[in-house]
């Protein structure tokens, strides 16, 4: 038999170690919260390519069901065609895409300087924006270089001063080019070594799990792959209905940069309710040198598009995919988005359906305990 002083023992033993558990349990949360937050981009750069490899592997399987080619050969006919459209895009459009991205870029500066002059005349303090930064230099400039004596030469630390800034803001254009470059290629190479051999990472990736939470952590995982393959293949049919429709409707309006406001529409339609606010308000602006009518005109065929995205598309195609309410979605986007900035607001959707999943499997199970 037990007394109470072994009892009180063990009492005190059991709590020692459910201290100790939970202390370790709260260090590595803590380590882990802090690994994430310092290597967050790297993170993000990763998932980026996993969500390339899901794309990859869904339309591999999706050709699966038309033809019975092996998976290597599928992917490799999926890789073509994709690679194929784009080349096209680039080759056949390139030319119209620079003309009117820069023809956007100078449309959208002056409609963003008209505004600001606007709401300055009715009064409204806009000391805090900078629209009009790079306008006001250049007018600043001009009477510079008009009242400079064309005869006096530069001074030898003028130019050297010269040179230095030309150097840095070179040196800042090109490690930015390599790095957006070079992340392109790192996601690119993730997404097609991921649908390569999936079963490879996926058997890998379980065979970290605890033997006895195997079969629970197969569950979970073969769940989120099913739930990214069917949102992502919806999203891709909502970003392309997105683009021709909005392509179309602003060529019928006479709007110029249609095509490359449509790439925008289109490419901006993978961030939900942020992104087609950002876009709606590209298109309205670069709409307004063309007058009130087609400003108007654009306003209407961006709530037509916006409309046709939520009430048709994502109800038909994106039903059996993904449901997570819209407030829920917009208030994580923003966390992610403040706290992470555009990776985190790009990458919220898919992050909140993993995270819904995991809730989702959870609960299932947690119901028929309750019962037992």
């Amino acid at each position: 038999m037990t007394g109470p002083a072994d009892n009180r023992l063990q009492a005190r033993n059991d709590l020692a170690w459910a201290i100790s558990v939970g202390g370790i349990g709260i260090v590595l949360f803590t380590a882990l919260l802090a690994f994430t937050w310092q290597f967050a981009a790297t993170l993000f750069l990763i998932f980026s390519g996993v969500l390339l490899g899901v794309a990859l592997n869904a339309m591999s399987n999706l050709l699966g069901r038309v033809v019975r080619l092996p998976h290597a050969l599928r992917l490799a006919v999926v890789c073509l065609v994709v690679a194929g459209m784009l080349s096209g895009i680039v080759f056949l459009g390139g030319t119209t895409i620079a003309q009117q991205t820069t023809a956007l870029s100078n449309t959208l500066k002056s409609q963003l300087v008209n505004v600001k002059g606007f709401l300055e005349r009715n009064g409204i303090d806009t000391g805090f924006f900078d629209f009009g930064s790079l306008s006001s230099s250049s007018d600043d400039s001009a009477p510079a270089a008009s009242s400079a004596t064309p005869h006096t030469l530069p001074s030898a630390g003028t130019i050297a001063a010269s040179g230095g800034a030309i150097f840095s803001q070179s040196l800042k254009l090109i490690l930015g080019t390599a790095s957006a470059v070079g992340n392109f290629f790192i996601v690119l190479f993730l997404g097609i070594a991921f649908a390569t051999q999936p079963s490879v990472y996926r058997d890998g990736l379980l065979f970290m799990a605890p033997v006895n939470h195997r079969a629970r952590a197969t569950a979970i995982v073969d769940r989120i792959g099913e739930t990214l393959e069917r949102w992502l293949i919806a999203q891709i049919i909502t970003m392309v209905a997105v683009f021709l429709v909005t392509w179309i409707g602003l060529s019928i309006i006479g709007i110029q940069s249609s095509f490359i406001l449509g790439i925008q529409a289109g490419l901006l339609a993978f961030i939900p309710t942020v992104g087609a606010i950002l876009g709606g308000l590209i298109v309205v602006l670069a709409s307004l040198a063309s007058g009130w009518v087609a400003a108007l005109s654009a306003f209407i065929l961006f709530l037509g598009v916006h409309a046709l995205e939520s009430y048709v598309l994502t109800p038909i195609i994106q039903r059996q995919a993904l449901d997570i309410p819209p407030a829920t979605l917009f208030a994580f986007q923003i966390l992610l988005g403040v706290v992470f900035g555009i990776w985190g607001l790009a990458l919220a959707l898919p992050l909140m359906a993993i995270a819904k999943v995991m809730i989702d499997h959870f609960k299932t199970e947690a119901v028929p305990a309750a019962m037992a």
